[in-house]
This record gives C-alpha cells, structure tokens and sequence, in this order.
C-alpha cells in the first residue's frame, strides 16, 4: 500500500530507441533529479557504443548510477542489481533529490521494485565448477538441476546456463529446493511512492529509429570496440584451449554479438548490420510485451524527446 508522505520515485520505461534517456534528462534537469540506469548491459566498464549509454557530458551534467559499475568479465545478477540500486535510491533520498529509474531491462526493473527471493550470495568456487559442467553442454546442467529441483528446472531452459548455474547454487548452498524459497515470497522495494511512465511510440516509427541507431553504432566504430574487447576478454558462447582470455557476458549482447560474427568471418557487414537490426526490433516486441504486464503503468504514445510528450510527462510528475 502507497504511503502518500513517501517521496516519489519516477520510473521511465519503454522498448530500446524510445527516447527514455532524453526524457530522464529532461525531468531531472527541471525537477533537480538523479538518474539510476537499469540496463544490463550499460552495468558494464568498456561496453560503450553498442549501449547508448547517456554521453560522458550528460553523466557530468546529472549524476548517474548503475553506469560503469563493473568490470568486463564480472557477473551482475538481477539481484546484485537490485542490492546496489537500492543503495542508490535511497542515498538519491537523503539528499532531497528526485529519483529517476530509467532503462529497458525488465528483470532488473522487476528486482528492483517487487525484489527478489532472500537467497544465499554466490560462490566463485562453486560458480567455476558449474562452468565447466555448462561446457560439456547445457543438458548436463539441467539434469544436475533436476535432480535436485525438478520444479525449477522445468521452468528453466537447458541451454539457459546462467539460471542454471544461480539455480543449482541455491540448491547447494542454501540446503534446499529453490522452488520452495520462491513461494516464500519476496522483498518489495518500500519508502517511495512509485510512479511509473511508459513509452509507447507507434511501431513503424520505432522501428524507424531502430534502424538509424544501429547504422550509427556501427558508423562510430562498433566494430573496432569489439575488435579490442575480444583482445582481452571472450565470447560466452566460445571456450578453447588455451584461451586465457576471461569471459565477457556483455559480448554475448546485441550489437556485440553480430560485431563478434562478423570479425569470425561468418557473416558480412550488410548481414551484420541486418542482423542487429532485426535483433533491436526483436528486443523491441519482447520489452513490450514484459511491461504490458507491469502494473500501474502511466502510458504516453510517442517519443521521450518529443517536446510535447515532455510537458505533459513532467505536468503529471509534478502533480506527484
């Protein structure tokens, strides 16, 4: 239940090329806001083109939180997500600040706000064991995991290795079934009045924009970007012997991954650009089918750099 003396917090959402982070800015330059980022990608240090992360001058201009916050070949779980982002709001609170929550990464906006299950912090060692499991194929993790729960596993897909691995962790540190720790519920955000704005531009103009940013991404040096990560980190979806080189989830995201095919010489550049493009519209549709399931969601139609939809987006925030 909404406490109306809790201060508000503005939660931007919408499929990817919506226009959310020009709206973030624009509230938080009018109503003294400070923006937390919930994007699984930007959480990341030298993922920068394929992320359209806010410029290194906008994060200068309003502070910025959940940017850059790990390195390469670390792991930011939905839940450690939630953790650090909590932290963040709260501190945005004590200073007087408006809270502005703003990306396109469901299930870290999910953790965020309904929480996630208390369960036990990861284990390297353990994490390690799994991942060389995971590499003689995803199916014999999904036996492991129905051996000790089959109620998750048949809800996880074998080739899920991530949730497989946190699932399987949850089983053997926690000595239960991770099953039974989701039905004891969770751990909703508390302390804000939440007020939640969808995006919602007509289809054929997002995907207009779809394409035009993925061309400039490209066009800045996406390929060259991945060309020098993969100097320092691998694919998860590549393992060798003899490779040193940790793995980077982030490569494995959209725009990366294509960039990866393409210096592989599986596919050319047209197919490469193509491809990222259709993988965005993708994207685009799954998005939008998460939030429709989001509660209490305030919809605009439009773009959030249209000057229209900004007055009528900062009319509503300012009625609290």
């Amino acid at each position: 239940m909404k406490n109306q003396g809790d201060p508000l917090l503005v939660v931007i959402l919408g499929p990817t090329a919506s226009g959310k982070t020009a709206l973030s800015l624009a509230l938080a330059e009018q109503l003294k806001g400070e923006i937390v980022s919930c994007d699984s990608v930007a959480v990341y240090r030298e993922f920068e083109i394929g992320t359209a992360k806010p410029s290194r001058e906008d994060r200068a201009r309003i502070p910025h939180y959940m940017i850059d916050v790990a390195a390469p070949d670390e792991e930011v779980t939905a839940g450690e997500y939630a953790r650090q982002a909590r932290t963040a709001l709260n501190e945005i609170r004590k200073r007087g600040k408006l809270p502005i929550v703003v990306g396109g990464t469901g299930l870290y906006l999910r953790a965020l706000i309904n929480g996630l299950f208390d369960g036990p912090e990861r284990s390297e060692e353990l994490r390690a064991k799994l991942r060389s499991k995971a590499d003689m194929g995803g199916e014999e993790l999904h036996r492991v995991l129905t051996r000790l729960d089959p109620e998750a596993a048949s809800k996880i897909h074998p080739n899920d290795t991530p949730k497989l691995i946190r699932s399987i962790e949850v089983c053997l540190l926690a000595g239960e079934r991770m099953s039974e720790m989701w039905q004891r519920g969770r751990n909703p955000l508390t302390g804000f009045r939440i007020l939640r704005i969808g995006l919602d531009p007509a289809r054929s103009d997002l995907y207009e924009r779809i394409k035009g940013r993925c061309v400039r991404m490209f066009e800045r040096g996406l390929i060259e970007e991945t060309r020098e990560l993969l100097t320092h980190y691998r694919p998860p979806d590549f393992a060798a012997e003899n490779d040193s080189r940790p793995m980077a989830k982030a490569l494995g995201s959209l725009g990366y991954r294509q960039a990866v095919a393409l210096l592989r010489d599986e596919m050319t550049l047209v197919e490469c650009v193509d491809a990222t493009q259709q993988g965005h519209r993708n994207y685009a549709k799954r998005q939008m089918t998460w939030f429709r399931r989001e509660p209490e969601v305030e919809w605009f139609a439009g773009f959030g750099d249209y000057d229209g939809l900004r007055r009528e987006v900062l009319k509503r925030v300012q009625a609290g």
